[in-house]
Parts: C-alpha cells; structure tokens; sequence
C-alpha cells in the first residue's frame, strides 16, 4: 500500500469518528430534552402524566443502553479487524467479481463462504476463523449470522487475550519462586 492510500484510509477513518462524534453528541441532546420532559411530567402531580412521565424517561435510557452497547461492540469489531490485517489473515476479496453496486457477486460470496466454513469446522474455537467466518457471512448477505459469529469471535479472542495474561502472570510466578 502506498502512503497516499494509508492516508486516504486515516481521512476516512477519521470521517467515521467525527460522523460518529456528531451522532453521539446530538443523540445525548436528545436524551436530555426527554429526560426533562420525563421530569416535568413526573412532577406534574397528575397520575397519567407521571405514567407518561416514567415511560418517556424509559426512552432515553434505552437510548444510551443502545448506544453504548453498539459503540463498544464496533470497537470489538474494530480491535479483531485491526489484529488480522496485522496478522496477514483477512479475507482476500479485492479479485472477486462484483456487483455494479459494488457488492460481491453472490455465487462468488457463496464459494468465499464455503472455504471459509470449511476452515472453521476445522477449528471452531480459534477466533481467527470465527471473524473470517462472521466476514464471509456479512458477504453472502447474511447479516444476523455475522452479527452472531463476530460476536462469537470477540468473546473466543477476550478468552485468548484473558489466558494469555493469566500464563505470563503465572510464569513471573514461577521465575519470581525459583529466584527465591
């Protein structure tokens, strides 16, 4: 990759965020016109304005419930996905035949997938092969399936990165009882 390209990449990741940013922010301008809505109903002193006071306060909270909720498992996606292409392991697509749309052509996706299922019966407990997997899914057009399997491999690579610091504390362990 040249550096014009690298750069190109950062404008758009940094697109993303100031987007992302934006949304966030108008989002939680929302939430608190609700929130003072929820309280002024609340506090009106009448029984169906306190009822519709606690349903719209529910409103916000599960607007940052959501929010929250999707912000940490893109920064999942986005750790896995920044680790395989460190690893070398993506999914090389840029040859496949596409869509005018620019997606992939299905029969295409369909084969990707097959090679890619093949490698994760192989091996269903290595993340690597769950995120290839949740990508093959998302080309083929299956998307509740990627959601399902990425989440699969986020939780298969905490569990890696959680042993492996559990195994280099217990070897400092064991060089600290030999020192003594």
């Amino acid at each position: 990759m040249s550096p014009a390209e690298g750069s190109g990449d950062g404008r758009r990741s940094a697109k993303t965020v100031a987007f992302i940013a934006m949304l966030v922010l108008a989002l939680a301008f929302y939430f608190l016109l609700l929130g003072r809505m929820a309280f002024a109903l609340l506090t009106s002193g009448e029984v169906a304005g306190a009822a519709i006071g606690v349903g719209v306060l529910l409103l916000p909270i599960l607007g940052v419930w959501m929010v929250v909720g999707s912000i940490r498992a893109a920064l999942a996606h986005q750790h896995l996905a920044r680790r395989m292409h460190d690893e070398g392991l993506e999914l090389d697509v840029s040859e496949l035949p596409r869509r005018p749309s620019g997606r992939i052509e299905r029969v295409a996706a369909d084969e990707l997938f097959a090679q890619v299922k093949r490698e994760w019966e192989a091996d269903p407990d290595n993340w690597r092969v769950s995120y290839r997997l949740a990508r093959a899914y998302d080309y083929a057009g299956d998307r509740s399936r990627a959601r399902e399997t990425m989440r699969r491999a986020v939780a298969l690579e905490r569990l890696e990165r959680e042993h492996g610091a559990r195994d280099q504390e217990g070897r400092r362990q064991e060089d600290r009882e030999q020192e003594d």
